[in-house]
């Protein structure tokens, strides 16, 4: 096992990574006392070598990494990618290209709804994975030989994942379903974090519009304070402190310390005046810039049975395709379905259409039909033999 601990040797080995069909990639974080993920270990593996590569390593520059992580010539192979690549994108606004997730293709090829690594190495390699190093503190140094054969072996099993995947996408011609989860995976638009939104995140309602609008501002002033401070939202104010402020709005720093929720000492806090600022901000707002949150709209009534038939037909589509179904669509998508003709859900769109979309709304008009032939379910199709 190989461990990169300086940036001339890392560099060697991404040149010659660089000339490889593929590379598998993975990561180990801690994020239990900080916002930004800390970055403590990096596992690369090409076809035929493997590497740990230590960024906590004094005087180590990751530069060659995110060099070959750019580079269009090699496939970067993940399983479950968003967490890593978000990391990636914050410490060098570098996100892999091209990009190959094996939990999407494996859903893609019918293994199941977000299929674990651990599934996917024993049904696809025979092998098996040690979860006794999963919960470690990888920050801690020197790691143990035990740790990083752990590390390790999230990339070495990948490599024959990802060659089976791949195959499969190809024999059955489903590499576009991939391709087009991947560009999802590749905006840098998932991964942006703005203080102004971090409010969506909250569940509180509110009836009045002063009340909202405070919260929109004291939640961008938390999440300011968390982003520059490096620490996790709750460890600046809880969301149960967020609510309790935009429901009270306290007016000065003695009304803010007699908040229930509110940590003692907070009007002593440095912060305080940039907290009380925000609440002013936000009895300030301007009304058409105040945030309208709708209620979300009632089903029509006795639409619950074509909702039932969607269900069945999402199943059958995705038996049929061999593709989970929490790929396609959920329960949510198939009710806008059965409302709305013209629903902006990605069952509608894209290859999701074909395999599912498409016969869904053919359903509503009454252009399709759903029989029982013996044990098996049917589409019937008027005029014509059922399916």
């Amino acid at each position: 096992m190989n461990t990169i601990k300086d940036t001339e040797t890392l560099a060697a080995v991404c040149a010659r990574l660089s000339t490889v069909g593929y590379v598998t990639v993975d990561t180990e974080f801690m994020r239990d006392s900080t916002f930004w993920s800390k970055l403590c270990l990096i596992q690369l593996a090409g076809p035929d070598d493997d590497f740990i590569i230590d960024p906590l390593a004094p005087g180590l520059d990751l530069a060659p990494f995110y060099e070959l992580m750019r580079n269009k010539q090699v496939v970067k192979v993940f399983h479950a990618a968003r967490q890593d690549i978000e990391i990636f994108w914050h410490e060098a606004e570098t996100i892999p290209d091209p990009l190959f997730d094996t939990q999407v293709a494996a859903m893609v090829c019918g293994f199941g709804d977000s299929v674990g690594y651990e599934t996917l190495v024993k049904r696809l390699t025979g092998g098996s994975v040690d979860k006794s190093s999963r919960f470690t503190d990888w920050a801690r140094r020197p790691l143990s030989d035990k740790q990083l054969q752990y590390a390790s072996g999230d990339v070495t099993h990948l490599r024959k994942i990802y060659e089976v995947l791949a195959r499969r996408l190809t024999q059955t011609g489903r590499a576009r379903w991939v391709a087009e989860e991947m560009a999802i995976l590749q905006d840098p638009e998932t991964y942006t974090t703005r203080p102004e939104d971090a409010w969506k995140r909250l569940k509180v309602r509110f009836k009045g519009s002063k009340g909202l609008a405070v919260l929109v501002e004291v939640a961008a002033w938390r999440e300011r304070q968390a982003q520059d401070r490096d620490l996790p939202r709750s460890r600046v104010l809880k969301d149960d402190a967020l609510a309790e402020i935009a429901t009270q709005i306290p007016r000065s720093l003695e009304e803010l310390d007699r908040l229930r929720a509110v940590p003692k000492g907070l009007s002593n806090n440095r912060s305080a005046a940039a907290l009380m600022e925000a609440i002013e901000r936000g009895l300030n707002m301007p009304e058409d810039q105040i945030p309208v949150v709708k209620d979300a709209e009632p089903l029509p009534p006795g639409i619950g049975p074509l909702v039932e038939l969607l269900k069945v037909l999402l199943a059958m589509r995705c038996e049929e395709h061999e593709v989970a179904q929490k790929l396609i669509a959920k329960v949510s998508d198939l009710e806008h379905i059965a409302a709305h003709d013209e629903a902006d859900v990605p069952a509608l769109k894209g290859w999701r259409r074909e395999v599912f979309g498409a016969d869904a709304l053919r359903l509503k008009r009454g252009e399709l039909a759903i029989g029982a032939k013996g044990k098996r379910i049917i589409l019937i199709e008027p005029g014509k033999s059922a399916k």
